[in-house]
């Protein structure tokens, strides 16, 4: 168990430029590239080969394993390509390439789910091939699937949208109502263990709150509750805390202490698949940065390049000097606008030339910052200096000691670092040696 203290309290400009403009379908693009590892878990596996015609809804992928995910045509076309796609974080997956014949025909064989149980409905979520939207990408089904053992009481909803910029989940607070609504109506009747729907806003988007407000004003199991706007509100165990007081242990899950977390736009869209039986092919991402010409909120079909939704929304006006898939804190360069957005993608930020600039780090100047920032109270400066030491042994127990696991890469160190030093970098790459070394042993301990 680690101590905890108020959680999330670094203070970000938060930039919701676009918080007050509705989103916009934009429409059929050229084509899209849809990767097969667009989750958590095991990538899917494809089931169409070149040459096939497929419609919109339409199975292109099977998941594979038990946390993973289907994966559908998000536009209606032609299969052009399976290819190899290099993801941001460096790591090849199959990807399957779709031609648009730009009609956007829907499928013949959508139906709505017949939802009687609360199996019914894990079932019709795993086949809707539903995600963690708010950027985690965990399979929605399998989070679910704690609803039935009764231990979880508590369903918390993520509306916090901490990110600078980032104003998707926003606009389905706003425009979405009824569909969040028919979602929680859902759980009520089939999930009877639930007693108590709390939804987790930010205090900078008082119209969400509002309308979540007015929306649930007669349900006794609902409570809307306003946060600080403090970084990163949104991260699991920092909202499971901030939102109900429990402290989700190390090593566990919200569902070990009676919770399970969902983003709000997950939210509706699971409503929306047992309304319609349309599974997840579009999402709703924020176009902003000081390079973009026209920001706005686009619904664009899982797959579309960046740089066809970039041009929707205007094009830009500067010079590029970064593209960001996500937000700026937590958020992944793009080597290319040729890049699809994924289902996980909330948000396109370009930024000029000025803004991309990088920081020069200097030595530690020891100050405390980053830990005092950290919302688990981690140190990152022991997670540098474990870097720099050329024993293994010495690195790992290290990183053991300090928790590294603990980290969930939300950027507070790196932010508040007065002297510029890329401490999430350092996480990063001592997380990945101390998975390494987790992976050995248990290699070892099989054998």
């Amino acid at each position: 168990m680690f101590s905890f203290k108020f959680l999330g309290k670094t203070h970000i400009p938060h930039h919701k430029n676009t918080a007050d403009m509705p989103a916009v379908r934009m429409p059929s693009p050229k084509e899209v590239l849809l990767p097969m590892a667009q989750h958590i878990g095991a990538p899917a596996t494809p089931i169409v080969k070149i040459g096939d015609e497929v419609k919109l809804g339409q199975r292109i992928a099977d998941p594979t394993g038990f946390v993973s995910s289907p994966i559908y045509a998000s536009v209606s076309g032609k299969v052009s390509k399976i290819e190899e796609y290099l993801r941001p974080d460096g790591s090849k997956v199959q990807a399957v390439r779709i031609v648009s014949d730009g009609q956007m025909q829907a499928f013949e064989g959508l139906t709505p789910p017949t939802v009687d149980s609360l199996d019914a409905l894990i079932e019709a979520v795993k086949e809707s091939g539903l995600v963690g939207l708010g950027g985690a990408g965990f399979p929605t089904a399998v989070k679910l699937g704690a609803l039935k053992g009764g231990k979880v009481d508590k369903i918390v909803v993520n509306g916090a949208e901490c990110e600078p910029f980032i104003t998707s989940d926003t606009r389905t607070m706003l425009d979405n109502i009824d569909l969040i609504r028919e979602a929680v109506a859902l759980f009520e009747r089939f999930a009877p263990s639930v007693k108590q729907f709390i939804f987790g806003v930010e205090a900078n988007k008082p119209s969400a709150i509002a309308k979540l407000k007015e929306a649930f004003a007669q349900n006794d199991k609902v409570v809307v509750k306003k946060l600080p706007a403090r970084y990163p509100q949104g991260a699991e165990k920092v909202l499971v805390y901030n939102t109900t007081g429990l402290v989700i242990p190390e090593g566990k899950l919200p569902a070990d202490v009676g919770a399970i977390v969902i983003n709000v736009t997950t939210l509706a869209v699971l409503a929306s698949y047992v309304k319609t039986g349309m599974p997840l092919v579009e999402r709703t991402v924020t176009v902003d940065g000081s390079a973009v010409k026209s920001p706005k909120n686009v619904i664009a079909p899982i797959g579309t390049s960046l740089a066809e939704i970039v041009e929707f929304a205007g094009g830009y006006v500067e010079p590029i000097g970064k593209a960001l898939v996500g937000g700026p804190m937590m958020g992944k360069c793009a080597a290319s606008l040729d890049e699809p957005i994924t289902k996980t993608t909330g948000s396109i930020l370009l930024f000029n030339v000025k803004d991309s600039e990088e920081k020069q780090s200097s030595n530690c100047i020891h100050c405390g910052r980053c830990v005092t920032s950290c919302p688990l109270a981690l140190n990152p400066v022991e997670y540098s200096r474990a870097l720099d030491y050329d024993s293994r042994e010495e690195r790992i127990a290290i990183l053991k000691r300090e928790k590294i696991m603990l980290c969930m890469e939300c950027g507070c160190c790196s932010y508040v670092c007065p002297a510029k030093r890329p401490l999430v970098q350092n996480n990063v790459l001592a997380k990945a040696q101390y998975r390494a070394y987790l992976a050995e042993q248990k290699a070892k301990e099989q054998k």
